[in-house]
């Protein structure tokens, strides 16, 4: 049986994971939600003026009302800035189980923010909602995503092979899962 609790304020060693406001306009333009680099790698639109990510935040806090909604603003502790975002954006209550989708800002990139937050992520989700399963994807190419991962301890199911259509190109999507039972202390920290 899942425990919805909606999305809480979650503090790691580095980061504060909490709901979205509208003072992130700024730094969520000047980090990350305009940049397409990093919008590209998790298949988002690339949002270039304060009234496109205004009308973005109206969803996201519109949102919060419901206690199966989880969102996060990625909060880089030491700069008190919004470096990104995280969510359980596919949650199955029938089956219990969630999927885990997360950027970090290019400036933030490869210091284990992202390794971070995705670990906090499962033991809310574990610890706190009572998912049985939590998966996560990647698209083949970001290998930066596929360390990720694998250091949170995800297991690779397989691939769905030239789901995305990017550019010219078909690109495949990796699937990964962990199960609560294979949720570990040594995974935790």
């Amino acid at each position: 049986m899942l425990n919805h609790q909606g999305t809480e304020i979650i503090e790691t060693e580095r980061l504060l994971l909490r709901k979205f406001k509208y003072s992130d306009t700024e730094n969520m333009l000047k980090y990350w939600i305009s940049d397409p680099a990093v919008q590209h790698m998790y298949s988002e639109p690339v949002y270039s003026t304060k009234d496109e990510v205004k009308e973005l935040l109206e969803k996201y806090i519109k949102n919060y009302e419901k206690e199966d909604y989880y969102r996060w603003a990625i909060i880089d502790r030491k700069e008190n800035v919004c470096i990104g975002q995280i969510a359980f954006f596919l949650v199955d209550n029938k089956n219990h189980f969630a999927e885990i989708e997360y950027c970090v800002g290019r400036d933030f990139q490869g210091k284990g923010l992202a390794t971070e937050a995705a670990r906090a992520l499962l033991n809310f989700g574990f610890g706190k909602v009572n998912f049985h399963r939590i998966q996560i994807c990647h698209k083949e190419h970001n290998l930066a995503s596929k360390a990720v991962i694998l250091k949170c301890g995800f297991n690779f199911e397989g691939g769905l092979r030239d789901f995305f259509f990017m550019g010219d190109t078909y690109v495949t999507r990796m699937y990964y899962s962990l199960l609560k039972n294979e949720w570990n202390t040594s995974n935790k920290s």
